[in-house]
């Protein structure tokens, strides 16, 4: 009882001691209080409005938690710090005070009331034109509560929108895709809407020769008196400007200056004239006249266009050979025509760059280790923007201890692995295709060649090396819409040096067996992705990305061609090729409900066939599920096909649970807790299945009857910390339902061990 009194007037104590040290006049701010009151119909559309106004009014208080502008940890331990140290600057106790200690947030530093009128001001902006912010400050004890309370009053909506006073062709421009606009009738009155609207406006007639014409010519008027809560809103051209503005501009002179980073002002430049473009520089051009000229999207023949400006200014980027470029006009004051002089400037970048990283895994069977990668590029490598990128690879993997095993031939050793690799790629910043300069596209098209060299030894099992070589095409036709084409994918997997184990294993499990066999895959793939999340104007986003992959197909018709019927085995370098057809599509869909909640959805369908020359898809190929990204419940590839499930005393049985169809879908209501610190209430379900019957693997053969028995289902909680530029998470997932067989009845049918049916996992990123 005696320790209890002890530690009542410490915490008191302390309590108090935290508002020691604070100047005469001022207080110790302890967070906010946020109160929002209107009509119901001004708080269900006031999502965008409260989250900046939210944004207004925070400031972190003293050990706050996560961030929070209202939630405090109960121990302050930076100030009771601060406080017991509050003397000493220097010396050792200085240092532990700065290294330990929090100063006390002041209510001074707060500014409550410039933050109440920067808030009010925002309620106008979103529409909330009688809407106010006011504050109480909650005192005690030289301590301060803001007490901050949101009228939202009546929301503003706009009755009638008029575009007067433009030119006719201007005007037409303006009208010509209603769908294209920010701001329509019935629609809540939004400063920022009419921004975007003034900004589309621009966007339009700057694309149609109109160089000089800015948004501040721009004039909005709104009227409120006529009817209440409602806007009639006018927008008009400003009267007071050149006549220059209205006038259509087209490219003078082209030229290009290309200069270092290190040079000095003013030193004589060499001059190549290629074409009708002059291009400036110092001793050697580095890079080929043919590649500037192409990429240089401002032609004579064609009115000036802003997203053409743009278009050269990322074609220059991605060019590998330059760290910064802009570009400045000049008015030709003495021609008939209204010409512009261009000049493009562009500071060269170091021809070389090199990357190192490490990293220590932790994988579901049990084997753990280091690894490292270490990457080389040159820029510019054949004076076209190439970049070329040499890239080394190594890892080893040993077996935690206490999961040692007896072999064949007696060995007792933890299971120890190694990879190493080597990867040669090179990026040409355009698509090598016939005509290609000539053509307008936008992004930033590419095309990549890859070759690689992979070999894996798994310790008792096995060796594999992979050789692997790849081309593709990449370009971006709009904003949302991304292809990539790989029209030659060459792949040879061979495995050596097999244990008397490994064979063990291949022999039980024939379909395995064919799987991992030496395999020569030649493939071609087409990939189509769409994501509008880049797009802010969107409430809700999506994500989808389709793939499909055709292996060996090609190569069968030339053996056709000379005599091999289709079921005949064929090989190519005296080893047989894959014959598939592959085709995966996902779909996201991120709704947002309110400023601090939304509902992601995933779902994932995928299916490998495999015909003609081979039965069994590589095991590379084929799908797999459970893992931080998939089922969160169960560890990776520990489910399927269907309702196969293999001996608990086979170390390696996640080797043999791939399948030839997969299905997948995921649900997340992902919530601020406080601060940066989100949580996630999750819920996965899923399966994969063999399109044929597998007599190792009984009941692995996809069964439509029983589809929804054969779905694992699984539930869970998970928390993550977001810093912006990189997101902690960890998930824990619950089994609620397995496919195969548990000796529970129902269908809830996890054992009732708590610690088997529960997975955790640790991840960077968001799972979808």
């Amino acid at each position: 009882m005696k320790n209890i009194y002890i530690l009542i007037l410490f915490i008191a104590f302390t309590a108090c001691s935290t508002a020691k040290h604070l100047p005469a006049d001022d207080y110790l701010y302890t967070g906010m209080k946020i109160e929002v009151v209107g009509n119901k119909e001004a708080k269900s559309i006031n999502d965008d409005a409260m989250e900046e106004i939210n944004a207004a009014l925070t400031i972190t208080p003293n050990n706050a938690i996560f961030g929070s502008g209202s939630k405090r940890w109960p121990i302050p331990f930076g100030l009771w710090m601060y406080n017991l140290l509050y003397k000493y600057n220097k010396g050792p106790l200085g240092w532990i005070k700065k290294k330990i200690a929090a100063e006390p947030v002041l209510l001074s530093y707060v500014n409550v009331d410039v933050r109440a009128k920067t808030s009010t001001n925002l309620l106008h902006d979103y529409g909330f034109l009688r809407g106010s912010v006011t504050a109480k400050e909650v005192k005690k004890k030289r301590k301060c509560k803001v007490h901050y309370i949101i009228d939202l009053g009546h929301p503003f909506i706009i009755d009638s929108i008029q575009y007067t006073g433009f030119q006719k062709d201007i005007d037409s421009l303006i009208n010509a895709n209603p769908k294209d606009k920010f701001i329509e009738k019935g629609q809540l009155f939004s400063i920022m809407n009419l921004g975007n609207e003034r900004n589309r406006i621009v966007d339009i007639l700057r694309n149609k020769g109109y160089y000089y014409f800015r948004s501040d010519y721009i004039t909005f008027e709104a009227d409120t008196v006529n009817s209440p809560g409602k806007i009639m809103l006018r927008i008009f051209p400003r009267k007071d400007v050149s006549k220059a503005v209205y006038k259509k501009w087209y490219p003078g002179k082209r030229s290009i200056s290309i200069t270092s980073e290190n040079m000095p002002v003013g030193m004589p430049m060499d001059s190549t004239i290629y074409k009708d473009i002059t291009i400036y520089h110092l001793g050697k051009l580095i890079v080929k006249p043919s590649i500037l000229y192409n990429n240089f999207r401002l032609m004579p023949n064609k009115t000036y266009s802003v997203s053409r400006e743009e278009r050269t200014m990322s074609r220059f980027a991605r060019l590998n050979v330059f760290r910064s470029t802009n570009i400045s006009y000049t008015p030709v004051t003495d021609s008939k025509k209204n010409l512009l002089d261009i000049q493009l400037n562009a500071v060269t970048e170091q021809r070389y760059s090199s990357e190192l990283n490490f990293d220590f895994v932790s994988k579901s069977n049990d084997q753990l280790g280091p690894g490292t990668t270490f990457t080389l590029s040159k820029r510019n490598i054949f004076k076209g923007g190439e970049l070329l990128s040499l890239t080394l690879k190594g890892s080893y993997e040993w077996q935690k201890t206490g999961s040692t095993k007896t072999y064949n031939n007696g060995d007792k050793s933890l299971l120890n692995s190694w990879e190493m690799g080597t990867t040669l790629s090179l990026t040409i910043p355009r698509l090598l295709l016939p005509h290609e300069s000539e053509k307008e596209r936008r992004g930033t098209p590419n095309t990549s060649f890859e070759l690689s060299f992979d070999r894996l030894n798994r310790a008792h099992y096995f060796r594999m090396i992979s050789l692997n070589s790849d081309m593709n095409y990449n370009f971006q036709p709009t904003k949302y819409k991304q292809y990539t084409i790989t029209p030659l994918s060459l792949t040879f997997n061979l495995l050596r040096a097999k244990t008397a184990t490994f064979d063990s294993i291949m022999n039980a499990n024939p379909g395995l067996s064919l799987s991992l066999s030496n395999k020569f895959i030649p493939a071609m793939k087409f990939a189509y992705t769409y994501d509008n999340a880049t797009d802010q104007t969107k409430r809700n986003h999506i994500w989808w990305n389709t793939t499909f992959k055709s292996a060996g197909n090609i190569v069968s018709l030339g053996y056709k061609a000379f005599g091999k019927s289709f079921n005949e085995e064929k090989q190519i370098f005296n080893n047989p090729f894959a014959q598939f057809l592959k085709f995966t599509s996902e779909l996201r869909y991120n709704m947002k409900i309110s400023r601090s909640a939304s509902l992601v959805t995933r779902f994932f369908g995928g299916v490998i066939c495999s015909y003609g020359n081979s039965d069994v898809a590589p095991y590379s190929e084929q799908f797999y599920i459970g893992g931080s990204n998939s089922l969160r419940a169960f560890t990776i590839r520990s489910i399927g096909p269907g309702k196969y499930k293999p001996d608990e005393s086979y170390t390696y049985s996640y080797m043999d649970q791939t399948g030839d169809l997969k299905l997948e879908a995921n649900v997340e209501y992902r919530f601020k807790i406080a601060g940066s610190l989100w949580g996630a209430l999750f819920t996965d379900m899923g399966n994969i299945w063999g399109l044929r019957e597998d007599s190792s693997r009984p009941g692995s053969r996809i069964n439509f009857n029983r589809l929804p028995s054969d779905l694992a289902l699984d539930t869970g909680f998970g928390l993550r910390y977001d810093f912006s530029y990189l997101v902690l998470r960890i998930d824990a997932g619950y089994a609620l339902h397995v496919p195969y067989d548990t000796e529970t009845n129902g269908y809830f049918n996890m054992r009732s061990s708590f610690k088997d049916a529960v997975g955790i996992h640790f991840a960077i990123g968001y799972p979808f």
